[in-house]
């Protein structure tokens, strides 16, 4: 007999979970050593990258008897990597720094790397080393990798709903098989 709720794995090996780790850490180095301390924006900053890695980790978990609650969290960690974007983004202008234009030798750099390489000591040794403004261009890269690697998830998990059903459907089916099973047995 099938198992009504499937061992889906560990959450630490999605590729999208290891990537919002990554950034939730350079994030963390960023804000400590960049702004100023009291400044609203950590936290705000912080959090959003927290809210993006965490809550991966509860819709991967609740995806295994909730497929909703598992498109809308991984969907929540959309929205906040997406906020942190902004903050990022409002960092390098409002402190008349230069976004990497898309095509330049530093974006195409770190986008290979980002490809590459998806696990928090790798970078956070490359961080540790630069400037505000490349760290901030960095994380704006690996948050549109991110983004992409969430947006083709929640496209996986929308296909996977609709080819196997829900929870719900999953406990009819079975307890409907168990019945026919124990119907043909008397």
């Amino acid at each position: 007999m099938t198992s009504l709720i499937p061992n889906r794995g560990n959450y630490r090996n999605l590729l999208c979970y290891r990537k919002a780790e990554t950034i939730y850490d350079i994030t963390f180095f960023f804000t400590k050593q960049f702004l100023n301390k009291g400044d609203r924006t950590i936290d705000q900053m912080v959090q959003a990258a927290r809210s993006g890695k965490q809550n991966i980790v509860e819709g991967y978990t609740a995806g295994a008897t909730s497929a909703e609650t598992e498109l809308k969290l991984f969907n929540v960690a959309k929205s906040s990597l997406q906020e942190l974007l902004i903050d990022y983004e409002d960092y390098l202008r409002t402190r008349g720094h230069k976004r990497w234009a898309e095509d330049s030798e530093q974006a195409r750099c770190a986008q290979q790397l980002g490809r590459a390489h998806n696990d928090t000591v790798f970078w956070m040794n490359i961080v540790s080393t630069r400037d505000a403004c490349t760290i901030a261009n960095i994380a704006i890269i690996l948050i549109y990798q991110e983004d992409y690697l969430l947006y083709k998830y929640l496209q996986s998990a929308g296909k996977r709903f609709i080819n196997e059903g829900g929870f719900r459907e999953k406990l009819t089916r079975t307890r409907l098989q168990q019945r026919s099973k124990k119907t043909k047995e008397d």
